[in-house]
């Protein structure tokens, strides 16, 4: 048995969204998943949308009770532009909205929980598509600068913790490649655009942070999904592959947000492939001169890349990333069989590393890790009323041994969230896969601790994590 210590200010905690937990309770305006249910229920799983989720927005305090009896001491969660805005154009706030997330706030606060507040977590009010075509519109750009800066007007005071976005790689690749999330389009250029409106965004906030944040401790960073992609074979092909499929999903951001500019060879790749987006001499100055204070890493499973099959010179009129590499499926690996994504916590370390080395050793945290299980109910134990789920805990064990192991070696790692402290709303997955330390029966929305929420907590006030050989080194 070897037992690791962690810093005794170390981040223990869970990370969730507004449009994943609240319902659509008493919103002005409907994001792109409340109106895509309203139109295309049959695409959600099992018919289950987003209007009650997990009911947050009724039962926030004996949530944020059973998010403290887990033994968090950090949450995670989003302001939703479509609950605290009125006007989107003038950017009237809604009076409830203002409400209801002073009182979340004041609510974790009274319960010994750090909040921790995420901008934008997918969840474009859907009128900005319909009139502006969304993230691909610099107008949409302004107006959420407008709605960040009411935030941080109205809650900076109590909240010292601040993202930009969540993942926008997601909201890239979701809505205008591989059409996943709303508004499913497949439109390579218009993608590079938004991936580039997304950072000018992100540092138009960071901006709007610095002239308007009411707390001397605050700090303004980003979430990203930092992926590995690890070639499939030593071919100069697939090194190719891999090394661009990282300049796309993993640089453009990270250079972006941490060092202020966009990685210079994809930069060159976009203007001979003739996609580069639109941008000013201002905006780059802007981007150049706002950079994050720290950084949030999400990490499920890595990718791994391999040559297209096909030559990158086909008549095709569309640009697509891809037709720089494809996603390589390996064999014989450790796999999450409900969600068809591999296992394999190495690659935490790797992502570490690369911050370390190659970033400035910016300080980060795990700001999303996780296991989404599919009909949990089978590991309810009715003598202790709890889902036993130690494959949850088995996974978190193996990921720590690697933040532990990237601390030891001088990594500026602050933190680990879960995702996801209460079984959450999953997008057009709904409630397939479950994620949380707690349970939710969404019919009755009746919440219980799992086993692993007992085991949080423990880790949590301990901040020291016991492991058995076989734990380690996976």
């Amino acid at each position: 048995m070897t037992t690791l210590n962690f810093p005794d200010d170390f981040w223990w905690g869970a990370a969730t969204s507004g449009p994943q937990t609240e319902g659509r309770f008493k919103k002005t305006h409907a994001n792109i998943f409340d109106y895509e249910f309203e139109i295309k229920p049959e695409q959600y799983w099992h018919g289950i949308g987003p209007d009650t989720a997990s009911n947050f927005y009724n039962d926030y305090k004996n949530d944020i009770a059973l998010m403290k009896a887990a033994g968090l001491n950090s949450v995670r969660t989003s302001i939703q532009w479509t609950r605290l805005i009125d006007d989107l154009e003038n950017v009237t706030v809604n009076p409830d909205g203002v409400r209801f997330y002073n009182a979340v706030i004041d609510e974790f606060l009274a319960q010994g929980i750090r909040p921790v507040l995420n901008l934008h977590h997918f969840d474009v009010p859907v009128e900005l598509i319909h009139q502006y075509g969304g993230w691909a519109s610099k107008h949409v750009v302004d107006l959420f600068v407008k709605f960040a800066e009411k935030c941080f007007e109205l809650f900076s005071d109590r909240v010292t913790d601040w993202f930009t976005h969540n993942e926008p790689m997601v909201v890239v690749e979701g809505g205008y490649l591989y059409q996943f999330h709303y508004p499913d389009v497949v439109d390579g250029k218009k993608a590079v655009q938004v991936a580039y409106n997304l950072q000018l965004a992100s540092s138009k906030v960071i901006a709007a942070f610095r002239r308007l944040n009411k707390n001397p401790n605050g700090k303004v960073g980003v979430i990203l999904n930092l992926t590995p992609n690890y070639p499939a074979t030593k071919s100069a092909a697939d090194l190719a592959a891999a090394h661009f499929a990282d300049l796309w999903q993993n640089r453009l951001f990270m250079d972006a947000s941490v060092k202020g500019e966009f990685p210079e060879e994809l930069v060159e790749i976009l203007i001979k492939d003739e996609v580069l987006w639109e941008s000013t001499p201002d905006e780059l100055a802007i981007i150049r001169e706002n950079t994050i204070d720290y950084l949030g890493v999400n990490f499920y499973h890595p990718n791994r890349a391999q040559a297209p099959k096909y030559s990158s010179d086909s008549l095709a009129v569309d640009w697509l990333p891809n037709k720089y590499f494809e996603a390589y499926d390996k064999r014989g690996v450790r796999m999450n069989i409900d969600k068809g994504w591999e296992i394999y916590p190495k690659a935490l370390y790797d992502i570490a590393k690369n911050i370390q080395e190659n970033y400035g050793n910016i300080a980060w945290f795990v700001s999303e890790n996780g296991m989404g299980v599919s009909r949990e109910e089978r590991y309810y134990d009715s003598e202790t009323n709890q889902i036993k789920d130690d494959y949850r805990i088995q996974f978190i064990k193996e990921h720590l041994y690697y933040v532990h192991k990237v601390i030891a070696e001088g990594s500026n790692c602050f933190g680990y969230h879960l995702w996801t402290p209460i079984d959450c709303f999953s997008w057009r997955n709904s409630y397939r896969n479950r994620y949380g330390l707690i349970s939710v029966d969404i019919r009755r929305q009746i919440k219980t601790l799992k086993k692993s929420a007992y085991f949080f907590k423990d880790l949590a006030d301990t901040s020291r994590l016991e492991l058995h050989e076989s734990e380690m080194e996976k």
